[in-house]
């Protein structure tokens, strides 16, 4: 049996709009030799359909279940782990109702919800028709109202689900607040405190493992991030390739503990083959 490859997006696979060069086709070629690649990022705004086009365009090898978002594994999670809930409301973009509609919940949208707050001037919980669970991600159209509902239904007794809680994201334009400023806000608003599901908690690579039969604690993260998925892979215990291709200089990953240090470093795509090269012979 391969490796499972657990392979974070931006600052891996590309960069903004721009490929890191080589990844795509070394994950291709290790797909070709056997290896599960499976696609783990904590944007929760798109839908997996998306991912598909875009890395499908770049040679990478995937298929619509072997991406995992923080939105699609917040789904997942739902299903699999939280048989109760039922109906939902969703303080999010598209990409994450539509997610939580595939795997059949009943979804309503804050945005929704606030619209009948105003008109009809009624709270959050009735608003939203008493949702089992509010689930929040990366909100571009975030309103007071779209807030408000949510917090009104946490505090009346709905599942505080977070898709992640990264407080910030990149852009062309620089940081912009992420989808835990929105949970942030929630939870001030409520005074509770969400289940994350992306990294660096452990449920969006053990979901991603799940997605092709395999053990997350067999699994080799791919990724750029201190705090997110050299994290995540500690917490699950699984091994950790840090790539120098986005956020981490090598600095930042040479100051760390011994005890704290990936498994590998790789600058380029190259020093990525010859590292999975090196766990393919201690295997």
């Amino acid at each position: 049996m391969g490796l499972l490859l657990l392979v974070d997006l931006d600052g891996v696979v590309y960069r903004g709009s721009d490929p890191v060069p080589g990844v795509a086709p070394l994950l291709a070629a290790r797909a070709a030799a056997g290896d599960d690649v499976v696609y783990v990022t904590n944007n929760s705004m798109h839908y997996r359909a998306e991912y598909v086009t875009r890395l499908t365009a770049m040679g990478a090898p995937i298929t619509p279940d072997t991406v995992v978002s923080s939105a699609r594994a917040t789904a997942l999670h739902i299903t699999r782990h939280e048989p109760g809930i039922r109906r939902v409301l969703v303080l999010g973009a598209g990409g994450l109702e539509r997610e939580l509609r595939d795997v059949g919940l009943d979804v309503v949208t804050a945005g929704h919800a606030a619209t009948r707050m105003h008109q009809e001037g009624i709270e959050g919980m009735a608003a939203a028709g008493s949702p089992d669970a509010v689930v929040t991600g990366l909100d571009p159209n975030l309103t007071y109202l779209r807030l408000a509902a949510a917090a009104d239904c946490v505090r009346a007794g709905a599942r505080f689900i977070a898709t992640n809680r990264d407080p910030v994201y990149p852009t062309e334009r620089g940081l912009r607040p992420g989808a835990g400023s929105m949970a942030a806000a929630v939870e001030a608003a409520s005074g509770v405190t969400p289940l994350s599901i992306g990294k660096p908690s452990p449920h969006l690579l053990e979901l991603a493992a799940e997605a092709v039969g395999r053990d997350p604690r067999d699994a080799v993260m791919i990724g750029d991030g201190l705090e997110t998925d050299l994290a995540a892979a500690r917490a699950l215990g699984a091994r950790c390739i840090l790539m120098l291709t986005g956020v981490t200089t090598r600095a930042q990953v040479e100051a760390l503990p011994k005890d704290l240090a990936p498994t590998a470093i790789a600058a380029n795509s190259a020093e990525l083959e010859a590292a999975l090269a090196a766990l393919d012979a201690s295997a």
